[in-house]
């Protein structure tokens, strides 16, 4: 297998810029997600790794050899796609066998290796099948049994799972975590959704705007975010984000104030997650705009004068629209933002 190196890495179109100063380092066998709004790079990136486009600046490795000028064919990664790609007029069979024919792979072995392929995925019942004869999980698991087969020193997977239903996804999810280590294969995964994110990654890449913004475990990110974007995208719902100034260790917002690290003033942003927050207690006064109950949980929003706060209440909290309510915080978990948007009081 192999680990990946990418220096200085740059790619623009025309005057655009799509991947800025990119340096990043994925180890051998590991896990990594490329995650971020549309637009933010993640996809180009992963092109480039495979060597779909070409970077216009800085360098790109794998196994410690520059791939800058290898077609992506001599790369030795296989690709899974949002949209499967299989051919529809070949068998399951044949599809999963495409790649052993392009890379001449001798034929006495293509049985063996396809069989092996298609019961890791749990699709040997249904080889002699077309793709149009299958569920969507069914053709996204013969996808990954095609780029199985090949038996790459990286996988590069383009959010496969978007189309697929909420229930889908979530049993799709572990089985590719857990092909992931039985294979024990370095993988580079683009997703914009952070569940798949959080649930599958060794390590995450956030970007927004063709720049990294942080990099972590989904533990890291999750309870050290760098900065407001991250803050704001990372969490579901995602984390409270209340503007408003500094002095003397006090931060104060309309309704509200809060103990803050004496060293900081002038405008700041306060951060809060759902869940540290509370129905009751005297931090915030407002009313009740929205109440979603879910099973286990219940997403509140409360209206205060200048803002909604979205707090995770208790699985049977039940309240009227617009009648009034308080809101309490943990105030060990409040978070701070300059106003660079970059997290201050970080551990």
């Amino acid at each position: 297998m192999a680990s990946i190196q990418l220096k200085n890495v740059v790619k623009s179109f025309g005057s655009f810029i799509g991947v800025q100063d990119m340096t990043l380092n994925i180890a051998d066998e590991e896990f990594l997600v490329l995650l971020g709004p549309s637009g933010c790079g993640k996809t180009t990136t992963m092109r480039m790794i495979a060597g779909l486009e070409h970077p216009t600046g800085g360098e790109i490795r794998i196994g410690g050899d520059l791939m800058n000028e290898v077609d992506a064919r001599d790369r030795d990664v296989a690709m899974v796609f949002q949209g499967y790609a299989l051919y529809p007029n070949m068998s399951i069979y044949e599809n999963i066998r495409f790649p052993l024919r392009m890379r001449k792979i001798p034929k006495v072995r293509h049985d063996e290796l396809i069989q092996r392929a298609a019961e890791m995925v749990e699709l040997g019942l249904f080889l002699d099948r077309k793709p149009g004869a299958l569920s969507g999980g069914q053709r996204q698991r013969a996808a990954l049994a095609r780029a199985i087969v090949r038996q790459p020193q990286v996988f590069l997977m383009d959010e496969p799972l978007s189309n697929l239903d909420a229930k889908l996804r979530a049993s799709m999810r572990v089985q590719i975590k857990h092909l992931q280590r039985e294979l024990r294969v370095t993988t580079v995964y683009v997703t914009h959704d952070q569940i798949e994110a959080m649930t599958l990654a060794d390590r995450i890449v956030i970007m927004n705007k063709g720049v990294i913004q942080q990099i972590g475990t989904p533990d890291e990110i999750y309870s050290n975010p760098a900065n407001t974007f991250v803050a704001g995208f990372i969490g579901s719902p995602p984390m409270n984000l209340i503007p408003g100034s500094a002095s003397n260790g006090i931060f104060i917002a309309e309704g509200m104030t809060a103990p803050c690290p004496s060293g900081l003033s002038g405008k700041v942003t306060l951060g809060i997650r759902p869940e540290d927050c509370r129905v009751g207690g005297d931090n915030l006064h407002g009313v009740v705009y929205g109440v979603e109950p879910t099973g286990d949980v219940t997403y509140l929003t409360v209206r205060t004068a200048s803002r909604k706060i979205e707090i995770k209440a208790a699985r049977d909290f039940r309240a009227g629209i617009d009648s009034a309510v308080t809101v309490g915080y943990d105030p060990d978990r409040l978070y701070f933002f300059g106003e660079d948007g970059n997290r201050v009081g970080a551990d």
